[in-house]
């Protein structure tokens, strides 16, 4: 860590992350998602700062936001399941072909630049930000989503492209089951279960693949930072059921349209970086 930085700065890194725990829990119940989507530039801005090498920042900040979201997924999706909005057969349906994509993830993470994991995170969100803002009933690809072989090589998509990008599967799964014509409320919690397949699996991944790697921050497992755990972990479990009471009382549209904008501002985030 560089030597210049001070306590005010190490304070603020720390209310920074106290924020975004927050933040992280109530989209999680509100959207279905494990808050990944926020955890991951904030940690990556955080590290950036404090000097550590750009070469393990951005994996830092997707394995430690895949560690952060487990519990906030395991409580959002309770909560979901108590109001009965969970498509359980859906779940279950996924409970090997997601854990695969994510495992194959994982070894992939290992390989790409973290520019490489920015530019999929924020190419993945703009695409799926346009479908929800711009939604169209034509755009649906059918009444009924698919079963068998394709359900589970769309799982394994799933969690392959969302454990690159350090979130629970709620971008992907949700536009999956909604362009199928099941209702945003029931995408919104059937996500909140496959986040807890992603983001399990996912955690110890990034904890393997960055074994013996150097520059990594203090208190780090392989590439999650347990510092960043142990703040915004707690805070983000404190405020998923909020959220989950404010995803109830919204309409259909107003959700698609706020998860729309979310994506955006994430994708935006990403591409700046880039430049």
């Amino acid at each position: 860590m560089d030597p210049s930085v001070s306590l005010t700065e190490l304070a603020g890194l720390a209310l920074a992350l106290a924020a975004t725990g927050l933040v992280a829990g109530l989209l999680a119940g509100i959207f279905g998602i494990g808050g990944g989507g926020v955890i991951v530039p904030v940690m990556y801005q955080a590290l950036g700062i404090l000097g550590f090498s750009e070469a393990v920042i951005m994996h830092v900040a997707l394995g430690s936001a895949l560690a952060i979201i487990v519990p906030t997924s395991i409580r959002s999706f309770l909560a979901h399941k108590a109001r009965g909005a969970v498509d359980m057969a859906m779940i279950r349906s996924w409970l090997v072909p997601v854990p695969i994509g994510v495992a194959l993830a994982s070894m992939v993470a290992a390989s790409v630049s973290g520019a490489g994991l920015r530019a999929i995170f924020a190419a993945i969100a703009f695409i799926v930000a346009l479908r929800l803002i711009f939604n169209r009933a034509s755009w649906r690809l059918g009444s009924e989503i698919p079963g068998g072989a394709i359900r589970a090589l769309v799982g394994g998509v799933i969690g392959f492209l969302s454990t690159l990008m350090g979130i629970g599967g709620g971008v992907l799964s949700n536009t999956f089951m909604t362009v199928y014509g099941r209702p945003i409320h029931q995408a919104v919690a059937t996500a909140a279960g496959v986040g807890i397949l992603i983001a399990i699996p996912g955690a110890l991944g990034y904890m393997l693949a960055g074994q013996g790697v150097e520059g990594l921050p203090p208190f780090s497992i392989g590439y999650v930072n347990l510092l960043g755990v142990a703040i915004v972990m707690p805070l983000s479990l404190l405020m998923a059921p909020l959220g989950v009471s404010i995803a109830h009382a919204l309409s259909k549209r107003q959700l698609e349209v706020g998860f729309g904008v979310f994506l955006l501002l994430m994708s935006a985030r990403f591409a700046y970086s880039l430049v």
